[in-house]
């Protein structure tokens, strides 16, 4: 996976990560694509409303690792699904509890 950041800052976050952070970015870096991702450990899920096209994958609770597909256009499945096998790219937006 084609690992890309919003910004400086959060790709010195993520260069310089340790312990669950460094885990699920080495995962990342191994997946073929996002349908892989969603297998992995952390949850793989999109969010919704206000949120919506982000997607999230769980880090020590309750912060949340928020990423985007990067393809454009971003593919999609004959039934109008973001086709995950077709992105090998994603983008870092942030690392931030969500619930409040």
């Amino acid at each position: 996976m084609n690992i890309l950041f919003k910004n400086s800052r959060i790709k010195k976050i993520c260069n310089n990560a340790r312990g669950r952070l460094k885990t699920r970015l080495d995962d990342i870096s191994a997946a073929a694509n996002m349908a892989i991702m969603k297998k992995l450990p952390g949850r793989l899920h999109p969010l919704k409303g206000v949120r919506k096209g982000e997607w999230a994958i769980g880090l020590e609770h309750p912060q949340r690792l928020i990423l985007v597909p990067v393809a454009d256009p971003l593919p999609l499945s004959e039934d109008d699904w973001l086709d995950l096998e077709k992105i090998s790219a994603i983008r870092i937006l942030e690392i931030v509890d969500y619930h409040d």
